[in-house]
């Protein structure tokens, strides 16, 4: 089992951040929760129908954080996965509704969209052939044949390629699958959503500034606790990184370095998903606290603000 868990980013405000993920790009709300370590802050969760790992884009909302700059040592663009025939009905789409966005290009022989966010954070719809064939959330108002299927990956931008590749190829679990110019793409067999890693090498490149649209960090996927303890373990003896204990997330548990590029990785558990609190048919309706601060659930609650989506 390989390839991404989730990434989590910084957004601005909470509500355009959600109206945007739900309302523009049609994906779940499926987890409404707070940031752990900062409660006054919502950690918002936007994935499938279930929040299957390999599709969950997270944010943490923080209304004055100051814009990012993008630059090495920082994730570059996180790519959505679509069906083949979809890419021209996603032009259309991010027209009609104002998102800012590139020509359609080829990459690696796909056909990739790029835009961005309210914040600034750069994405892209990439083509994938088959993917029809996969399922879709359908509670987004994106007809199936066009939806999102999870992620395809994510593109990091790093002065120099090889030290974390070694990390991917090691310990995650990818193997190179191609190169074109500057950007050598990794892959993750037999994962569907999430299973592709792309460095581009820009050595001397001014160094990014994380903030608001840039991704905060990559979580990969590790089946179990036993597999994640091994992994660990590699970065520890094998690579010489400082990795943390296990930190219980709620809805799976992680482990957390810096691998040598920069980029802050994180390894979640598969297990135990999101539908341990709520029923799958209500996931992210409610606010969701871990025990620990369920004693603050009234203090909490009056100082986030109020979820509001655009009519």
């Amino acid at each position: 089992m390989s390839g991404i868990h989730h990434i989590t980013a910084i957004a601005g405000d909470a509500s355009r951040n959600l109206d945007f993920y739900t309302r523009v790009l049609g994906l779940r709300l499926v987890k409404k929760t707070v940031n752990y370590d900062d409660p006054g802050t919502y950690h918002l969760y936007f994935g499938d129908e279930e929040g299957h790992p390999g599709t969950i884009l997270t944010f943490f909302p923080w209304a004055h954080a100051p814009k990012g700059r993008a630059g090495v040592g920082l994730a570059q663009q996180t790519m959505f996965r679509v069906p083949e025939a979809a890419i021209g009905y996603w032009a259309h789409r991010l027209v009609e509704k104002g998102v800012p966005h590139e020509a359609i290009e080829k990459r690696f022989g796909q056909s990739v969209l790029s835009f961005t966010d309210p914040d600034g954070m750069s994405l892209a719809l990439v083509g994938v052939a088959g993917a029809e064939t996969e399922a879709a959330w359908l509670g987004g108002g994106i007809a199936a044949e066009h939806a999102i299927r999870g992620f395809h990956g994510i593109r990091l931008l790093l002065e120099d390629a090889k030290p974390t590749a070694a990390i991917l190829t090691d310990v995650l679990g990818f193997r190179e699958g191609g190169v074109e110019g500057p950007v050598t793409r990794f892959v993750a067999d037999g994962t569907t959503a999430g299973g592709v890693i792309e460095i581009r090498e820009a050595k001397g490149f001014l160094a990014g500034n994380m903030g608001r649209g840039s991704v905060h960090h990559v979580a990969f996927r590790a089946a179990t606790d036993e597999a994640q303890a091994e992994m660990r373990r590699k970065l520890v003896e094998g690579h010489r990184l400082h990795v943390t204990e296990q930190i219980d997330r709620n809805y799976f548990r992680s482990i957390y370095f810096r691998e040598p590029g920069g980029v802050i990785f994180e390894i979640a558990t598969d297990e135990p998903g999101f539908a341990i609190d709520e029923t799958v048919a209500t996931l992210g309706q409610a606010l969701k606290l871990p025990a620990f601060l369920e004693s603050q659930r009234q203090e909490i609650e009056a100082s986030l603000q109020p979820l509001e989506q655009a009519a």
